[in-house]
């Protein structure tokens, strides 16, 4: 099998994984020459078309859920870092792909692997001059100095959890070590980036820290995911969590325990945002007595009813954080209340539409000057 056909699979092997890092969910979609390249939305908002791939899908370990579990009867491939750069640096300069997003499955252990990974980045950066955009996964068990060179030629770094704790994780990934081998490395990144000068990053800034969880193998609870979540944004400062729903795959000791639905996932996504970027607490979630979120409403919008309904928020009144706490309300359009408020008053529910409010689904919970709108939005 030459290069391009091993390139080929291993980047069909990728839809297995999470979705690219900044816009769930997403396809894969193909391309020219048959490379599998993924359209993807960095957080500035820009888009930009990623080659996400593996190194190698041969992996060594044996995790109860993962398809690439060392003993399955399944197709493995591997590129070298030359010819993993050399065959990025191809698509690239067709116009294929405008990054790389590069991660590998664990053989010859996680220090191993991360220098593979590290030097195929190394030669993309230095051989080739590559300036754009690197996405490069950490293994478990990774070396504080692989940390930081890795942080050296990326522009984001991410480490999968898999799973929210150390229990959890033995019974996904028996033989990974939660504390060591994967927090470890995060707190190492953080403490690189509170250290030493951003001028040894890659250009001039340290990359942005991501992580993924597979979600409803083991029993655990979404509480128990976002509580793991929420720390990890408060003490190495997380950009984003991913949760990957699970999917039994053949051949492997959970091939028979049912997939997880994908409205979890979601559920899951629409609370993270929340504590992440609306200022919710986790107290504040509303979980059920089982530790999950409610699967038939968005969890916002759960909170607004038990919370707001009696107690109507007064928009003219009402802080930032009462405004974010409102559904049709985010943190852009309570930005712009707050600096039209300080103007002029709002009187009528159209107004608040016409600066981006969803109107329908914040009248249930709002008041303007003392009265409650109608759900109605009349422009006459």
């Amino acid at each position: 099998m030459n290069t391009l056909e091993e390139l080929r699979y291993l980047t069909s092997q990728m839809e297995l994984e999470p979705a690219e890092d900044y816009q769930c969910p997403t396809k894969f979609h193909p391309k020219e020459d048959d490379i599998f390249v993924l359209n993807a939305k960095l957080p500035n908002g820009r888009q930009i078309r990623l080659l996400k791939t593996l190194l190698t899908s041969a992996c060594e370990q044996h995790c109860n859920y993962c398809p690439f579990r060392a003993g399955r009867n399944y197709r493995r491939a591997t590129l070298k870092p030359d010819e993993m750069a050399q065959v990025f640096m191809t698509a690239h300069r067709a116009g294929l792909v405008q990054g790389l997003f590069l991660s590998s499955a664990l053989a010859g252990g996680g220090v191993r692997t991360q220098d593979r990974i590290i030097s195929t980045a190394e030669i993309v950066r230095q051989k080739y001059q590559f300036k754009g955009y690197l996405h490069l996964k950490l293994m478990p068990g990774s070396e504080r100095a692989q940390v930081e060179r890795t942080m050296q030629l990326a522009d984001r770094v991410s480490l999968n959890l898999e799973a929210p704790n150390t229990h959890r994780l033995n019974q996904l990934a028996p033989e990974k070590h939660f504390t060591d081998q994967i927090i470890q490395p995060l707190r190492w990144m953080e403490e690189i980036r509170q250290t030493l000068d951003p001028c040894f990053g890659w250009r001039g800034h340290w990359p942005s820290m991501t992580t993924q969880f597979v979600v409803g193998a083991v029993g655990e609870s979404d509480q128990e995911l976002l509580s793991t979540t929420l720390e990890l944004h408060r003490t190495v400062r997380l950009a984003r969590a991913y949760f990957s729903r699970f999917s039994p795959a053949s051949d492997t000791p959970f091939e028979n325990l049912p997939p997880t639905p994908p409205t979890r996932e979601h559920r899951l996504y629409q609370a993270s945002y929340l504590l992440r970027d609306y200022g919710f607490d986790l107290e504040e979630i509303p979980f059920q007595t089982d530790g999950n979120l409610d699967l038939s409403i968005d969890p916002k919008t759960s909170y607004a009813k038990s919370r707001l309904a009696e107690s109507p928020i007064e928009i003219n009144q009402a802080d930032r954080r009462d405004l974010l706490r409102v559904p049709g309300i985010g943190p852009k359009t309570a930005n712009k209340i707050l600096k039209t408020r300080k103007q002029n008053k709002f009187y009528r529910i159209e107004e608040l539409y016409k600066i981006g409010v969803n109107s329908d689904r914040a009248a249930p919970f709002i008041l303007i000057n003392g009265k409650q709108p109608t759900c109605q939005i009349t422009f006459w």
